[in-house]
Protein backbone atom coordinates (compact mmCIF):
# COMPACT_ATOMS: atom_id res chain seq x y z
CA UNK A 1 0.00 0.00 0.00
CA UNK A 2 2.02 2.51 1.45
CA UNK A 3 5.82 3.36 -0.27
CA UNK A 4 7.88 5.91 1.18
CA UNK A 5 10.38 7.03 -1.43
CA UNK A 6 12.44 9.66 -0.08
CA UNK A 7 12.83 11.81 2.75
CA UNK A 8 14.05 15.52 3.32
CA UNK A 9 14.63 15.71 7.06
CA UNK A 10 10.85 14.41 8.58
CA UNK A 11 9.41 15.81 5.17
CA UNK A 12 8.43 12.51 3.33
CA UNK A 13 7.79 11.69 -0.27
CA UNK A 14 5.42 8.81 -0.77
CA UNK A 15 3.06 6.37 -2.55
CA UNK A 16 -0.11 4.98 -1.76
CA UNK A 17 -1.31 2.14 -4.13
CA UNK A 18 -5.17 0.83 -3.62
CA UNK A 19 -8.05 -0.74 -5.67
CA UNK A 20 -9.15 2.42 -6.98
CA UNK A 21 -5.88 3.63 -8.04
CA UNK A 22 -2.93 5.05 -6.71
CA UNK A 23 -2.04 8.57 -5.04
CA UNK A 24 0.99 10.61 -4.33
CA UNK A 25 1.79 11.95 -1.18
CA UNK A 26 1.84 14.50 0.02
CA UNK A 27 -1.43 14.89 -1.10
CA UNK A 28 -4.40 16.93 -0.24
CA UNK A 29 -8.35 15.13 -0.05
CA UNK A 30 -11.10 17.26 -1.77
CA UNK A 31 -13.86 17.41 0.64
CA UNK A 32 -17.06 16.18 -0.65
CA UNK A 33 -19.40 15.78 2.45
CA UNK A 34 -22.50 14.31 0.96
CA UNK A 35 -20.65 13.02 -2.24
CA UNK A 36 -20.39 16.43 -3.47
CA UNK A 37 -18.39 19.10 -3.43
CA UNK A 38 -19.93 22.38 -1.97
CA UNK A 39 -19.92 25.10 -4.73
CA UNK A 40 -21.56 23.24 -7.83
CA UNK A 41 -18.79 20.97 -8.37
CA UNK A 42 -18.90 17.78 -9.68
CA UNK A 43 -16.17 14.52 -10.16
CA UNK A 44 -15.82 14.92 -13.18
CA UNK A 45 -14.43 18.70 -12.19
CA UNK A 46 -11.94 17.40 -9.78
CA UNK A 47 -10.26 15.87 -12.69
CA UNK A 48 -9.70 18.60 -14.14
CA UNK A 49 -8.49 20.29 -10.91
CA UNK A 50 -6.02 17.58 -9.95
CA UNK A 51 -7.78 16.03 -6.92
CA UNK A 52 -6.21 12.90 -6.43
CA UNK A 53 -8.65 11.65 -3.39
CA UNK A 54 -12.58 12.54 -2.86
CA UNK A 55 -13.29 12.10 0.88
CA UNK A 56 -17.11 12.10 1.88
CA UNK A 57 -18.27 11.13 5.22
CA UNK A 58 -20.22 8.47 6.72
CA UNK A 59 -22.67 10.79 8.89
CA UNK A 60 -24.26 12.75 6.44
CA UNK A 61 -24.82 9.97 3.69
CA UNK A 62 -25.87 7.66 6.65
CA UNK A 63 -28.58 10.73 6.70
CA UNK A 64 -29.34 10.93 3.40
CA UNK A 65 -29.53 9.04 0.85
CA UNK A 66 -28.85 6.25 3.57
CA UNK A 67 -25.82 3.82 2.94
CA UNK A 68 -28.25 0.98 1.96
CA UNK A 69 -29.36 2.99 -1.19
CA UNK A 70 -25.91 4.32 -1.88
CA UNK A 71 -25.36 0.00 -1.94
CA UNK A 72 -27.89 -0.47 -4.01
CA UNK A 73 -26.48 1.52 -6.34
CA UNK A 74 -23.42 -0.18 -6.38
CA UNK A 75 -21.27 1.88 -3.93
CA UNK A 76 -19.83 5.84 -3.42
CA UNK A 77 -17.85 5.23 -6.44
CA UNK A 78 -20.69 4.56 -9.24
CA UNK A 79 -23.10 6.77 -7.31
CA UNK A 80 -21.10 9.58 -7.88
CA UNK A 81 -19.15 8.50 -10.80
CA UNK A 82 -15.93 8.78 -9.16
CA UNK A 83 -12.84 5.65 -10.39
CA UNK A 84 -10.10 7.40 -7.97
CA UNK A 85 -9.92 6.69 -4.36
CA UNK A 86 -12.64 8.06 -2.16
CA UNK A 87 -12.12 7.85 1.94
CA UNK A 88 -15.01 7.93 4.24
CA UNK A 89 -14.75 9.79 7.69
CA UNK A 90 -16.35 7.87 10.28
CA UNK A 91 -19.32 10.31 11.27
CA UNK A 92 -17.13 10.39 14.71
CA UNK A 93 -16.30 14.37 14.36
CA UNK A 94 -19.77 15.11 13.14
CA UNK A 95 -21.56 13.01 15.81
CA UNK A 96 -20.18 15.22 18.57
CA UNK A 97 -20.04 18.47 17.03
CA UNK A 98 -23.44 18.79 15.23
CA UNK A 99 -25.38 16.50 17.98
CA UNK A 100 -26.18 18.96 20.66
CA UNK A 101 -28.16 15.80 22.20
CA UNK A 102 -25.95 12.73 22.46
CA UNK A 103 -24.90 10.32 25.48
CA UNK A 104 -21.59 8.25 25.08
CA UNK A 105 -21.73 5.07 26.33
CA UNK A 106 -19.17 2.43 25.87
CA UNK A 107 -21.18 0.02 22.93
CA UNK A 108 -21.25 3.71 21.44
CA UNK A 109 -23.35 6.87 20.67
CA UNK A 110 -26.63 7.69 21.59
CA UNK A 111 -27.27 11.20 19.30
CA UNK A 112 -30.17 12.90 17.69
CA UNK A 113 -29.84 13.96 13.92
CA UNK A 114 -29.44 17.66 13.43
CA UNK A 115 -31.43 17.25 9.89
CA UNK A 116 -34.47 16.48 11.90
CA UNK A 117 -33.92 15.48 15.64
CA UNK A 118 -34.17 11.68 14.89
CA UNK A 119 -33.02 9.42 17.38
CA UNK A 120 -30.02 7.19 16.01
CA UNK A 121 -27.16 5.08 17.22
CA UNK A 122 -23.81 4.40 15.97
CA UNK A 123 -20.56 2.85 17.71
CA UNK A 124 -17.91 1.55 16.11
CA UNK A 125 -19.93 -1.63 14.49
CA UNK A 126 -22.49 0.62 12.84
CA UNK A 127 -19.89 2.86 11.77
CA UNK A 128 -17.79 0.20 9.42
CA UNK A 129 -21.21 -1.28 8.27
CA UNK A 130 -21.90 2.12 6.74
CA UNK A 131 -18.86 2.74 5.21
CA UNK A 132 -18.82 -0.88 4.06
CA UNK A 133 -22.25 -0.10 2.34
CA UNK A 134 -20.81 2.82 0.73
CA UNK A 135 -17.59 0.98 -0.50
CA UNK A 136 -15.00 3.77 0.28
CA UNK A 137 -11.81 2.95 -0.93
CA UNK A 138 -10.22 3.76 2.84
CA UNK A 139 -12.60 3.58 5.87
CA UNK A 140 -11.72 5.59 9.25
CA UNK A 141 -12.14 4.33 12.92
CA UNK A 142 -15.42 5.22 14.81
CA UNK A 143 -13.88 7.49 17.53
CA UNK A 144 -14.58 10.31 20.16
CA UNK A 145 -13.24 13.69 19.31
CA UNK A 146 -12.66 15.44 22.48
CA UNK A 147 -12.40 19.41 22.67
CA UNK A 148 -9.84 21.15 23.27
CA UNK A 149 -9.32 22.37 26.01
CA UNK A 150 -10.41 18.82 28.45
CA UNK A 151 -10.17 17.85 31.58
CA UNK A 152 -7.03 14.88 31.62
CA UNK A 153 -8.98 12.43 33.41
CA UNK A 154 -11.55 12.71 30.52
CA UNK A 155 -9.02 12.21 27.97
CA UNK A 156 -7.28 9.96 29.29
CA UNK A 157 -10.64 7.21 29.46
CA UNK A 158 -11.64 8.21 26.08
CA UNK A 159 -8.57 7.83 24.53
CA UNK A 160 -8.78 4.37 26.07
CA UNK A 161 -12.45 3.64 25.11
CA UNK A 162 -11.53 4.76 21.08
CA UNK A 163 -8.88 2.26 21.57
CA UNK A 164 -11.50 -0.48 22.49
CA UNK A 165 -13.60 0.80 19.56
CA UNK A 166 -10.58 0.28 16.94
CA UNK A 167 -10.44 -3.43 17.55
CA UNK A 168 -13.94 -3.58 17.55
CA UNK A 169 -13.92 -1.72 14.39
CA UNK A 170 -11.38 -4.01 13.09
CA UNK A 171 -13.14 -6.90 13.75
CA UNK A 172 -16.48 -5.93 11.48
CA UNK A 173 -14.39 -4.94 8.85
CA UNK A 174 -12.73 -8.61 9.01
CA UNK A 175 -16.33 -9.72 9.04
CA UNK A 176 -17.76 -7.86 6.39
CA UNK A 177 -14.89 -7.86 4.42
CA UNK A 178 -15.38 -11.59 4.15
CA UNK A 179 -18.92 -11.36 2.83
CA UNK A 180 -20.04 -12.14 -0.89
CA UNK A 181 -22.21 -8.96 -1.60
CA UNK A 182 -19.33 -6.66 -0.07
CA UNK A 183 -19.09 -4.08 -2.08
CA UNK A 184 -15.57 -3.40 -1.41
CA UNK A 185 -13.87 -6.42 -0.27
CA UNK A 186 -10.37 -4.72 -0.24
CA UNK A 187 -11.91 -2.00 2.09
CA UNK A 188 -8.71 -0.34 4.12
CA UNK A 189 -8.79 0.91 7.67
CA UNK A 190 -6.79 3.71 9.40
CA UNK A 191 -6.60 3.83 13.31
CA UNK A 192 -6.74 7.55 14.47
CA UNK A 193 -4.40 9.16 17.58
CA UNK A 194 -6.34 11.23 20.05
CA UNK A 195 -5.42 12.38 23.22
CA UNK A 196 -6.07 16.43 23.71
CA UNK A 197 -3.08 18.24 23.80
CA UNK A 198 -1.88 16.57 26.54
CA UNK A 199 1.48 14.80 25.42
CA UNK A 200 1.67 11.48 27.62
CA UNK A 201 -1.42 10.77 26.31
CA UNK A 202 -1.01 11.20 22.36
CA UNK A 203 2.43 9.25 22.38
CA UNK A 204 0.36 6.25 25.25
CA UNK A 205 -2.82 6.00 22.61
CA UNK A 206 -0.40 6.54 19.19
CA UNK A 207 1.79 3.81 20.63
CA UNK A 208 -1.14 1.61 21.57
CA UNK A 209 -2.58 2.11 18.12
CA UNK A 210 0.76 1.30 16.46
CA UNK A 211 0.66 -2.42 17.52
CA UNK A 212 -2.38 -2.88 15.57
CA UNK A 213 -0.37 -3.00 12.63
CA UNK A 214 -3.28 -1.24 10.42
CA UNK A 215 -3.40 0.30 6.97
CA UNK A 216 -2.61 3.73 7.78
CA UNK A 217 -2.39 6.11 11.20
CA UNK A 218 -4.77 9.71 11.57
CA UNK A 219 -3.57 12.49 14.16
CA UNK A 220 -7.46 13.47 15.07
CA UNK A 221 -8.98 15.94 17.68
CA UNK A 222 -6.70 19.14 16.16
CA UNK A 223 -7.65 21.64 13.93
CA UNK A 224 -10.67 22.33 16.80
CA UNK A 225 -9.42 25.62 17.82
CA UNK A 226 -6.10 25.44 19.75
CA UNK A 227 -3.03 27.73 18.18
CA UNK A 228 -1.27 26.53 15.45
CA UNK A 229 1.67 26.47 17.29
CA UNK A 230 -0.14 23.75 19.51
CA UNK A 231 -0.74 22.01 16.48
CA UNK A 232 2.74 21.47 14.87
CA UNK A 233 3.57 20.55 19.16
CA UNK A 234 1.20 17.94 19.18
CA UNK A 235 2.46 16.71 15.85
CA UNK A 236 5.90 17.03 16.43
CA UNK A 237 4.81 14.71 19.80
CA UNK A 238 3.58 12.28 17.90
CA UNK A 239 5.28 12.01 15.14
CA UNK A 240 8.32 10.15 16.20
CA UNK A 241 6.39 6.84 17.39
CA UNK A 242 4.28 6.39 14.24
CA UNK A 243 4.83 3.88 11.95
CA UNK A 244 7.61 4.73 9.68
CA UNK A 245 6.00 2.73 6.75
CA UNK A 246 2.65 3.20 6.97
CA UNK A 247 0.53 7.01 5.55
CA UNK A 248 0.21 9.62 8.43
CA UNK A 249 -3.26 11.43 8.25
CA UNK A 250 -4.13 15.17 9.67
CA UNK A 251 -7.35 15.07 9.70
CA UNK A 252 -9.27 18.53 8.96
CA UNK A 253 -6.01 20.86 8.34
CA UNK A 254 -5.60 23.47 7.04
CA UNK A 255 -4.36 26.71 5.83
CA UNK A 256 -1.74 26.29 3.26
CA UNK A 257 0.70 27.26 5.67
CA UNK A 258 -0.38 24.49 7.67
CA UNK A 259 0.12 22.30 4.99
CA UNK A 260 3.48 23.05 4.29
CA UNK A 261 4.52 22.65 7.98
CA UNK A 262 2.72 19.84 8.95
CA UNK A 263 5.05 18.13 5.65
CA UNK A 264 8.16 19.64 7.12
CA UNK A 265 7.35 17.67 10.25
CA UNK A 266 6.36 14.38 8.91
CA UNK A 267 2.76 14.55 7.67
CA UNK A 268 1.45 12.94 4.22
CA UNK A 269 -2.14 13.30 3.71
CA UNK A 270 -4.82 15.92 4.52
CA UNK A 271 -8.31 17.08 4.47
CA UNK A 272 -9.99 20.45 4.83
CA UNK A 273 -12.94 22.43 3.80
CA UNK A 274 -11.32 25.64 4.17
CA UNK A 275 -10.73 26.23 -0.08
CA UNK A 276 -14.43 25.46 -0.49
CA UNK A 277 -16.12 27.02 2.33
CA UNK A 278 -13.57 30.23 2.34
CA UNK A 279 -14.20 30.31 -1.71
CA UNK A 280 -18.11 31.03 -1.66
CA UNK A 281 -17.39 33.43 0.55
CA UNK A 282 -15.18 35.02 -1.76
CA UNK A 283 -11.57 34.38 0.37
CA UNK A 284 -9.66 33.13 -2.48
CA UNK A 285 -5.88 31.59 -2.26
CA UNK A 286 -3.14 32.37 -4.56
CA UNK A 287 0.99 32.52 -5.08
CA UNK A 288 1.10 35.96 -3.33
CA UNK A 289 -1.12 35.41 -0.73
CA UNK A 290 -4.97 35.34 -0.34
CA UNK A 291 -7.44 38.19 -1.00
CA UNK A 292 -11.16 38.72 -0.75
CA UNK A 293 -12.84 39.37 -4.11
CA UNK A 294 -16.12 40.90 -2.86
CA UNK A 295 -14.00 44.09 -1.89
CA UNK A 296 -13.82 47.62 -4.13
CA UNK A 297 -10.25 47.59 -4.97
CA UNK A 298 -11.22 44.96 -7.47
CA UNK A 299 -14.30 46.35 -8.98
CA UNK A 300 -12.45 47.45 -12.23
CA UNK A 301 -9.29 44.87 -11.81
CA UNK A 302 -9.15 43.40 -15.45
CA UNK A 303 -6.70 40.56 -14.27
CA UNK A 304 -6.97 37.08 -13.09
CA UNK A 305 -7.55 36.14 -9.43
CA UNK A 306 -3.87 34.58 -9.61
CA UNK A 307 -1.65 35.65 -12.74
CA UNK A 308 0.41 32.47 -11.61
CA UNK A 309 -2.51 30.14 -11.51
CA UNK A 310 -3.45 28.86 -14.83
CA UNK A 311 -6.97 26.69 -13.43
CA UNK A 312 -10.76 26.86 -15.49
CA UNK A 313 -11.39 29.93 -13.95
CA UNK A 314 -8.21 31.96 -13.61
CA UNK A 315 -7.44 31.09 -17.84
CA UNK A 316 -11.01 32.63 -18.37
CA UNK A 317 -12.64 35.70 -16.17
CA UNK A 318 -11.30 38.66 -14.29
CA UNK A 319 -11.21 39.41 -10.67
CA UNK A 320 -13.97 42.55 -11.86
CA UNK A 321 -16.25 40.13 -13.30
CA UNK A 322 -16.23 37.61 -10.21
CA UNK A 323 -16.62 40.57 -7.62
CA UNK A 324 -19.50 41.75 -9.80
CA UNK A 325 -20.95 37.85 -9.41
CA UNK A 326 -20.80 37.81 -5.86
CA UNK A 327 -22.27 41.19 -5.34
CA UNK A 328 -25.45 39.86 -7.36
CA UNK A 329 -25.46 36.88 -5.42
CA UNK A 330 -24.84 34.96 -8.87
CA UNK A 331 -24.39 31.12 -8.07
CA UNK A 332 -21.88 31.20 -10.22
CA UNK A 333 -19.52 32.92 -7.76
CA UNK A 334 -18.91 30.32 -5.61
CA UNK A 335 -18.47 27.49 -8.02
CA UNK A 336 -15.84 29.88 -10.31
CA UNK A 337 -14.01 30.40 -7.07
CA UNK A 338 -14.20 27.31 -5.10
CA UNK A 339 -13.21 25.42 -8.81
CA UNK A 340 -9.91 28.22 -8.36
CA UNK A 341 -9.30 27.07 -4.67
CA UNK A 342 -9.09 23.42 -5.01
CA UNK A 343 -6.83 23.47 -8.03
CA UNK A 344 -4.98 25.69 -5.93
CA UNK A 345 -4.80 23.31 -2.89
CA UNK A 346 -3.92 20.67 -5.26
CA UNK A 347 -1.26 22.76 -7.37
CA UNK A 348 0.18 22.63 -3.92
CA UNK A 349 0.57 19.55 -2.93
CA UNK A 350 2.04 19.16 -6.59
CA UNK A 351 4.70 21.56 -6.32
CA UNK A 352 5.64 20.21 -2.53
CA UNK A 353 5.74 16.82 -4.16
CA UNK A 354 8.27 18.42 -6.62
CA UNK A 355 10.32 20.20 -4.41
CA UNK A 356 10.70 16.90 -2.28
CA UNK A 357 11.75 14.75 -4.76
CA UNK A 358 14.30 18.00 -6.88
CA UNK A 359 15.60 18.22 -2.21
CA UNK A 360 14.51 21.45 -2.39
CA UNK A 361 11.33 21.05 -0.34
CA UNK A 362 12.85 23.25 2.27
CA UNK A 363 13.62 26.34 -0.37
CA UNK A 364 9.81 25.81 -0.82
CA UNK A 365 8.80 25.90 2.45
CA UNK A 366 11.06 29.29 3.30
CA UNK A 367 9.28 30.76 0.59
CA UNK A 368 5.95 30.07 0.68
CA UNK A 369 5.08 28.98 4.01
CA UNK A 370 4.84 32.66 5.59
CA UNK A 371 4.13 34.07 2.18
CA UNK A 372 1.01 32.47 1.49
CA UNK A 373 -0.47 32.99 4.91
CA UNK A 374 -0.15 36.86 4.15
CA UNK A 375 -3.53 38.98 3.21
CA UNK A 376 -3.02 40.70 0.00
CA UNK A 377 -6.09 42.41 -0.39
Amino acid sequence: MFTLLKKENKARRGIFKTVHGDFATPCFMNVGTSAAIKGGISSVDLKTLKCQVELCNTYHLHLRPGSDVIKTMGGIHKFMNWDKPVLTDSGGFQVFSLSKLRKIKEEGVFFNSHIDGRKIFMGPEESIQIQSNLGSTIAMAFDECVENPAPYDYVKASAERTTRWLIRCIDEMKRLNSLPDTVNPHQLLFGINQGSTYADLRIQHMETIADLQLDGYAIGGLAVGESAAEMYRIIETVEPVMPEGKIRYLMGVGTPSNIIEAVARGIDLFDCVMPSRNARHGTVFTWGGYLHIPNKCYETDSSPLDPECDCPTCKDFSRAYLRHLFKANEQLAGRLTVLHNLYFYNTLTEKIRQALDNGEFEDFRKKYSEKLSTRIG
